[in-house]
């Protein structure tokens, strides 16, 4: 078998974590769901549901929250939907999770085929069995992304919003100054502990999230001034991130550190012409 699944469980402060992980040759991804006071965030992908399936069948779940549609987030939904779950998600891809999946061929080989589903939009909050939590919209690497903060216990859950401190490369559809704004948008409320979908646990959570949005901004200042002395978005590229990454050419360019140069100079002239 060329790709290579492992699936691990622990819990850290009354969180449950499963993280499924999957390997092809160089390239290794991964994906987190959590579990805590009844509410089931993030479902993993379907190319990992018969390792997710014991993880949710040994968990209570009272419903399933969904940060964003991409597949990794969303592959187990209709499993746990058949399952009598109910889901919510912003309502922005209700419709679109309701038709089959359409993405590239490398996505469908690491995280498979996300199966339709149906969600019930996601209001300003929710409540749980013990808690109420604030549903922060955290746009940048999805359109539709979302935070959940408990308020009780101080927990936020950011799915996608960290991934790493130093982006190196990110997806076509990505915007780094969105992104940046979601960072200050989150860092406005008050939370000890940050959960991410693909790095789990973060240790001195709020700190590292400062540092992420500390390095974003640098970064835009940089590409901003490379840009006004005149050099193209892909000498910008060169300056900036010289190192290749295996997952640019393995996603045939949708993975690239271009899309962060182009990013910020397409958003920095949007705002200069309105």
């Amino acid at each position: 078998m060329l790709f290579k699944k492992e699936f691990d469980v622990s819990t850290k402060n009354g969180v449950v974590m499963g993280n499924g992980k999957v390997s092809f040759l160089s390239v290794k991804l991964n994906v987190h769901c959590f579990v805590v006071d009844g509410v089931l965030i993030d479902t993993g992908s379907q190319s990992l549901e018969k390792e997710f399936k014991p993880f949710f069948l040994q968990q209570e779940v009272d419903q399933v929250m969904i940060t964003h549609y991409h597949e990794d987030h969303t592959g187990c939904a209709s499993y746990l939907q058949n399952q009598g779950k109910t889901i919510y998600m912003n309502e922005l891809y209700i419709d679109c999770c309701q038709k089959k999946a359409d993405y590239p061929l490398y996505r469908r080989l690491f995280w498979g085929k996300r199966q339709p589903f149906k969600a019930e939009p996601i209001g300003e909050t929710f409540t749980s069995k013990s808690a109420t939590w604030d549903v922060i919209p955290t746009p940048g690497h999805a359109e539709d992304h979302l935070a959940f903060l408990n308020r009780q216990t101080g927990q936020l859950f950011t799915g996608d919003l960290y991934c790493q401190e130093r982006t190196k490369v990110v997806l076509r559809e990505e915007c780094i100054p969105t992104l940046i704004e979601s960072l200050q948008r989150v860092l406005m409320y008050d939370f000890d502990e940050v959960y991410c979908c693909h790095a789990g646990y973060l240790e001195k959570g709020r700190r590292q999230l400062e540092r992420k949005l500390h390095y974003l901004l640098e970064i835009q200042d940089r590409i901003l001034q490379l840009h006004a002395e005149g050099k193209r978005e892909e000498e910008i590229t060169h300056i900036i991130f010289p190192k290749k990454y295996p997952i640019t050419r393995f996603s045939m360019g949708e993975w690239s550190s271009l899309h962060i140069i182009r990013s910020v100079i397409n958003e920095s002239l949007k705002r200069t012409a309105t």
